[in-house]
């Protein structure tokens, strides 16, 4: 079995995203709240270090195209697979992931999950559901095992299916 690591959005694209966001709009930090003002994010997942929102915390949400952003440096030419969408970012750089975190962010038992399959062009060449299982470092093994023994697969997309919110990405090693 092969060990994937989970990528959060990169530092580059964060400072990016930090000034001006991916529709073009300026960020807006503030601070997360327990009462949910101005938004109720407390929990939800930052793309930056691959956790939850812990109250008091400055962050912005912003709009990101992870597909385009990963065309961008490999050349590749994803037309109308390339696809914007929120995703909540630390408004100062945080350092990214911490090194001992869980293997697979995100990983709450019983939460749906799609994996988006990508090729090299960065067309989409397949996808699989996942309701993630109590051993949920298993069940992504598995998914993502299933996903690169396809050839052609370059990368992967993990989304929630509630919101289709990217929470990370997986290349192929």
């Amino acid at each position: 079995m092969t060990t994937y690591t989970p990528l959060p959005i990169p530092p580059a694209a964060l400072k990016e995203l930090r000034e001006t966001d991916d529709a073009g709009r300026a960020a807006e930090p503030y601070t997360a709240r327990e009462d949910g003002v101005p938004v109720d994010c407390v929990g939800s997942p930052l793309r930056c270090c691959l956790r939850a929102i812990r109250a008091g915390e400055r962050v912005a949400l912003v709009s990101y195209a992870p597909l385009r952003r990963w065309a961008a440096g490999t050349g590749a030419r994803p037309g109308a697979y390339d696809e914007q969408g929120p995703v909540f970012i630390h408004a100062e750089d945080c350092g990214g992931p911490d090194a001992g975190a869980d293997r697979y962010p995100f990983d709450r038992p019983g939460a749906l999950r799609t994996l988006r399959r990508y090729d090299a062009a960065g067309r989409i060449v397949g996808g699989r559901l996942l309701e993630i299982p109590e051993d949920a470092t298993a069940g992504f093994d598995t998914a993502l095992d299933e996903a690169f023994a396809d050839p052609e697969v370059a990368l992967v997309h993990v989304r929630a299916v509630e919101y289709g919110c990217f929470q990370f990405e997986v290349r192929r090693g």
